[in-house]
């Protein structure tokens, strides 16, 4: 037994949920359908979501992604990720005259609306992000006059407005729930009468998955967490996890990428996953710790998840009338 007791015995914390939400699950069937309808290429502007595997998996598949929609040709198909865009993109887009699928969250549709009717009502906006985001980009797009930016706690005291009296704030979705909260108090703080948005802005997927590592943040020596660099609700869940009290925690894409050396006088792993993680990341990495002794997985679960979103609008009317036409052919 190595010189193990039965007390130091290794297990792995599996934290429920993680992985794709639905927004991110509709987003990537989105791409998949359009191929196998209109065949490739298929364009996609920006990343779909914001996973390495993912994206590389769909450009096999002949997605073709490109950073703006002035790289895809005239008269083709583009996507929108789930992340939004703002109008002058679908602008760009209908001058090149592109047949356009918006894959765009309706978590982040709803920020866009609510930033539409705030600044139709004059309010100036504080919007909770980090700078350069994509969601950020196409939030801050609907109404930039009336939007500022305001990137954590520290950021509060740069914000100025118009009339205190009318100062509303929205977030990104992807947050840490614990700073966002932060944020919000030191603006009100500011601004005492700062209204905030009629539900909350956090989507309920990056919630659970924070909730999630919460619960087994103390109880993890070490804590993995699979998922891309560039995804803002991955990186929260590991800040998450140090900020619960897990002694070490690492954000990997794939489990190659994990080091052995985290494994020293470690006897509980906790391992989540981001919200556009496919599942055989996270097997892989549970079958890389059961290779080497940590065989022994627990669910820590936080919430039940049965959200499902249908496929865009665009999409489904395609699906329809070819659907319909098959149908009439088979009668015929």
């Amino acid at each position: 037994m190595d010189g193990m007791t039965a007390t130091t015995a290794r297990k792995v914390l599996l934290a429920a949920p993680r992985g794709y939400c639905a927004g991110v699950d509709r987003a990537v069937i989105a791409v998949e359908k359009a191929l196998e309808q209109y065949g490739a290429p298929v364009y996609v502007r920006k990343e779909i979501v914001h996973n390495k595997y993912v994206v590389q998996t769909l450009e096999k598949k002949g997605a073709i992604f490109v950073d703006e929609t002035a790289e895809v040709p005239e008269n083709a198909i583009v996507i929108f990720s789930a992340h939004g865009v703002a109008p002058v993109v679908h602008e760009e887009a209908a001058r090149r005259n592109l047949a356009t699928i918006d894959a765009t969250c309706p978590l982040v549709t709803k920020v866009h609306k609510e930033a539409v009717r705030f600044a139709g009502d004059d309010y100036d906006i504080l919007l909770i992000g980090h700078e350069g985001h994509e969601e950020v980009i196409g939030t801050s797009g609907e109404a930039p006059e009336h939007i500022t930016l305001v990137d954590g706690p520290e950021d509060v005291k740069n914000v100025q407005v118009r009339d205190e009296s009318k100062v509303v704030w929205l977030s990104q979705t992807t947050l840490s729930v614990d700073e966002t909260m932060e944020t919000v108090d030191a603006l009100k703080e500011r601004f005492p009468k700062l209204i905030s948005p009629p539900s909350d802005d956090i989507c309920y997927a990056t919630q659970n998955r924070q909730t999630a590592v919460k619960q087994m943040g103390a109880a993890a020596d070490l804590v993995i967490v699979v998922g891309s660099k560039n995804s803002s609700n991955s990186v929260r869940l590991v800040e998450v996890a140090l900020g619960a009290g897990a002694r070490d925690a690492h954000l990997v894409d794939f489990a190659a990428e994990i080091d052995e050396a985290w494994l020293e006088g470690v006897s509980t792993v906790g391992v989540t996953s981001g919200a556009s993680v496919p599942e055989i990341l996270v097997q892989g990495v549970l079958e890389w710790l059961a290779e080497r002794g940590f065989g022994d997985v627990e669910i820590v679960t936080a919430a039940e998840e049965s959200i499902t979103f249908s496929l865009p609008k665009e999409l489904r009317r395609d699906l329809r009338a070819e659907a319909a036409s098959l149908s009439d052919g088979s009668k015929g």
